[in-house]
C-alpha cells in the first residue's frame, strides 16, 4: 500500500506550506474547468426559463387586469365616472409628459386688470363651454367628456405650476376632451399665459364678473332669437307676440 508523502496534510490542502496543496488545488481547478461549459449552459437555460416565466406571467396578469377593468367600466362608455386608478394614472402621466424646463418656467406676462379682462373674455368665448364661466366644469359638455372637466378652482389644478398650466393649454391632453390651443405663434402663447392668470383668479371670481361673461358666451341661433324676442317684448314693440318659450340645453 502506497503511503502519502511525508508531511502531507490531506485535511488541510489549502494551508500554505503544505507540499500537497498545489497538487490538490490544481486537481480541483482542473475538475472545475472540465465541468464549467456544461454548468454554464444549464445555468443559462435556467435563467432564460425564469425570465420567460416572469414575462409570460406579467403579460397574463396585465391581460386579466385589462379584461377586469373593461368589464367593470361597462365597455368604453364615457358616461361612467373614471375610477380612482384611472385618475391616478392620468395625473401621473400628465405630470411626466410636461418637460421639466417648461414646468419651472415662470409666467412672462405681467398680471393686471387689463390682462384679466382680456383673459376673461377669451375664457368666456373659448373655454366656458366645457369648463363653465366659473371654472367648475358644470356644463353639459364638461360633465359628459371623459374624464369630466375638472373643477379648476380646486387644489389639484391650483397647485400646478404656471408652466404646467401653459403647457396643457398649448398642447392639450391626449385621450381626453382637452384640445391643443397653441397655433405656434407668439400671439397664441401670450393668450395662453394670460389664461394662466385667469385660472389663478377663478377662486376669487365675483358675481359681477360672471354676469359679464354670460354676455360673451357663444350663442346658438335659437339663443340669439330668444334674446331678441325677450328684448322686443320688454320694450313693448310686439305686444301680440306669443309667450316666450325658454329652451334648456
Amino acid at each position: 500500500m502506497q503511503m502519502p508523502p511525508p508531511h502531507c496534510c490531506w485535511t488541510t490542502p489549502g494551508v500554505a506550506g503544505n507540499p500537497c496543496s498545489s497538487k490538490v488545488s490544481s486537481a480541483i481547478k482542473s475538475e472545475k474547468h472540465k465541468r464549467t461549459p456544461l454548468r454554464c449552459i444549464i445555468e443559462g437555460l435556467n435563467r432564460l426559463g425564469w425570465f420567460l416565466f416572469g414575462a409570460v406571467s406579467a403579460c397574463a396578469i396585465a391581460f386579466a387586469a385589462g379584461v377586469l377593468f373593461i368589464r367593470n367600466a361597462h365597455g368604453f362608455s364615457a358616461s361612467a365616472p373614471p375610477s380612482s386608478m384611472e385618475r391616478w394614472i392620468a395625473r401621473r402621466a400628465r405630470s411626466m409628459a410636461v418637460p421639466p424646463d417648461v414646468r419651472a418656467q415662470p409666467n412672462p406676462v405681467a398680471n393686471s386688470a387689463e390682462v384679466l379682462a382680456q383673459a376673461r373674455a377669451h375664457w368666456a368665448d373659448h373655454c366656458a363651454v366645457c369648463h363653465a364661466n366659473d371654472g367648475s366644469g358644470d356644463t353639459q359638455m364638461g360633465r359628459r367628456t371623459y374624464p369630466p372637466a375638472p373643477d379648476m378652482r380646486q387644489t389639484e389644478t391650483q397647485q400646478m405650476t404656471d408652466g404646467e398650466l401653459f403647457y396643457i393649454i398649448q398642447n392639450g391632453i391626449r385621450l381626453s376632451g382637452m384640445p391643443a390651443w397653441g397655433g405656434g405663434s407668439g400671439h397664441d402663447e401670450e393668450d395662453s399665459w394670460k389664461l394662466v392668470h385667469f385660472i389663478r383668479h377663478l377662486p376669487q371670481l365675483t358675481v359681477e364678473e360672471k354676469k359679464e361673461m354670460q354676455k360673451m358666451n357663444p350663442k346658438s341661433p335659437d339663443d340669439l332669437k330668444e334674446e331678441e324676442e325677450e328684448e322686443r317684448f320688454l320694450k313693448g314693440e310686439d305686444s301680440n307676440a306669443h309667450p316666450i318659450e325658454h329652451h334648456h340645453h
